[in-house]
């Protein structure tokens, strides 16, 4: 059937299973949205409040649900505000495909009406970036968009559409959605040699990242830990790749890190990492890291073997394949010795914690775990209240944490918290500061037109707590540009949006203002004022070792 560009865009979204894309119309968009109104009973279109929110939301939507989130921007402005939202993507590994409208194919480059480079502006943050320049080309390009974006090591992939493109017609011709490219099968000489070295181990440590949650290979971890007689540690990424209630899980490492998982690291004699990425906020001092232990670092991304750690055996290709094979072929253990040495350390994270008495993050942190449901969608911005979720809550269900790691981009969590409530039709939970907060509480406006089940954490220390937590450590107290003095009520400002507010300053307050704000299915802001000067600990210092750990 002859169908224009605007029209092929749309059939190709269904045939791919989209129903939902976040966006923001514009000028060079004006007719994919007339076709977005042609189509609104097969894809809902979310209005944003900005084109940055649309990415995140799209992010959100994806690593909630596993699939490809898609997001829709104009030219110019319109493109260049959902970069940030594409360089959180790909920093995390997340599918995403966005559309973006341009100037006609003879316009460009005559810094026309908004116009900018949209391909040299995404090509550093996307995971592919394509403009179509032949109608003909349209329905191939938007279907490689979307294998690109979920094959291999997903991520984002942006698809540039000139206005003549999407008014220009050609044959269209419908096909199934297409799959992503298998991946690589690892080497089994290779898995033999891990076999044997979990064989040989006597205090093996499992490094678990996000890379398990792409591969959706959750269910081996647990297996392969009791088997090996394993402790799992997780980048901030693979937090939910295993049940928080069992004893096996030591949670986050690193920087941030609880305490007996980062210093699991130094008594292992072997790390099973698979899909992490060794950064430098899980290794700090990279010629100190796991001095005892033999590495296999198991990852789809070859680029990322030895890029940052030398491992002893790296194996690329599938992780749920390598993964299936090592817990198959390797010996039932029993390490005496190892749950000796980890019970030492979850006594000494326990000895750790300092006794306070006022109303401290993770006390709200804990209260809203009691609350929530299991499997609430946990969304957070970027900061310190980013880092006692992770050392705090208990996640027990895959795809409910979510958060930006690799970039570390303030603001994500509204779009993200949307996108998930838009995915799952589950509540989401948004942890925020306020300063964080202050990036995209715009996206308010979106969560109460859309009716979300979305409560909004506020973790409210006056103050842009992370920085000012390194000026106090590494900057010897000189505090400048921390304390935003702001007054924003944020009772009222949720009452504004058409939201609900309330402001908590104790405990039994928070309590009373969660079972209100849970028993509603519309968005709600709890506002819970915290103490401004608390650090998050232990932290273990730029380039340092658990032998600098800072514990209060």
């Amino acid at each position: 059937m002859m169908l224009n560009g605007c029209d092929i865009i749309m059939e190709v979204l269904i045939e791919q299973g989209v129903d939902t894309i976040f966006g923001y119309p514009g000028g060079t968009v004006l007719d994919i949205y007339d076709a977005l109104y042609r189509y609104q009973d097969k894809i809902k279109h979310v209005l944003t409040a900005h084109e940055q929110g649309a990415a995140h939301a799209a992010d959100g939507y994806s690593r909630a649900s596993g699939k490809v989130g898609v997001c829709l921007a104009t030219s110019g402005p319109g493109a260049a505000n959902l970069i940030t939202g594409l360089a959180t993507a790909k920093a995390d590994s997340i599918p995403m495909v966005a559309i973006t409208g341009n100037v006609a194919t003879s316009m460009i480059g005559t810094d026309a009406f908004q116009e900018v480079d949209t391909i040299g502006l995404s090509i550093p943050v996307a995971k592919h970036s394509f403009q179509v320049k032949s109608i003909k080309d349209l329905a191939p390009t938007l279907r490689e968009a979307f294998r690109f974006a979920k094959s291999g090591r997903p991520g984002p992939v942006l698809v540039d559409v000139p206005k003549n493109i999407q008014l220009s017609s050609a044959e269209f011709s419908p096909m199934p959605a297409v799959e992503k490219t298998p991946d690589a099968e690892p080497d089994k000489a290779l898995l033999d040699k891990a076999v044997e070295l979990i064989n040989e181990s006597k205090r093996p440590l499992l490094f678990c990242g996000g890379g398990i949650i792409n591969a959706n290979c959750w269910d081996l971890i647990t297996p392969l830990a009791e088997k090996a007689d394993a402790y799992a540690s997780f980048s901030m990424m693979g937090l939910t790749t295993m049940d928080g209630t069992n004893e096996r899980y030591l949670g986050m490492n690193g920087m941030h890190g609880r305490l007996a998982s980062t210093k699991a690291f130094t008594e292992a004699d072997l790390i099973i990492a698979a899909g992490v990425r060794f950064t430098d906020r899980a290794t700090g001092n990279k010629d100190k890291f796991a001095p005892k232990a033999k590495i296999i670092h198991i990852d789809v991304d070859i680029a990322e073997h030895d890029k940052n750690i030398v491992a002893d055996i790296t194996v690329a290709g599938s992780l749920e394949t390598a993964l299936g094979y090592i817990l198959e072929n390797i010996e039932q253990k029993n390490n005496p010795e190892w749950h000796e040495i980890m019970k030492l350390f979850k006594q000494q994270e326990e000895d750790a914690k300092i006794p306070h008495d006022c109303l401290m993050p993770w006390d709200v942190i804990n209260a809203v775990q009691a609350k929530a449901p299991a499997d609430a969608n946990i969304a957070t911005d970027v900061g310190q209240h980013q880092m006692w979720v992770a050392q705090h809550y208990t996640f027990t269900k895959p795809r409910t944490h979510l958060t930006s790691g690799g970039l570390g981009t303030m603001g994500y969590g509204m779009g993200a918290a949307i996108g998930a409530a838009m995915a799952t039709g589950k509540r989401s939970v948004l942890f925020t500061g306020d300063g964080s907060f202050g990036m995209n509480l715009n996206e308010l406006a979106t969560a109460v037109t859309q009716k979300l089940p979305l409560t909004i954490v506020i973790l409210n220390n006056s103050r842009l707590g992370m920085i000012r937590q390194w000026q106090s450590l590494f900057f010897g107290e000189r505090f400048m540009a921390t304390v935003p003095d702001r007054k924003t009520d944020f009772v009222k400002l949720a009452e504004a949006f058409g939201a609900v507010g309330y402001r908590a300053e104790t405990l039994e307050e928070v309590n009373a203002a969660l079972d209100k704000a849970f028993s509603i299915d519309t968005p709600c802001i709890v506002e819970c004022i915290v103490p401004s000067d608390e650090n998050v600990l232990p932290m273990v210092p730029p380039n340092g070792t658990i032998d600098n750990v800072i514990l209060k």
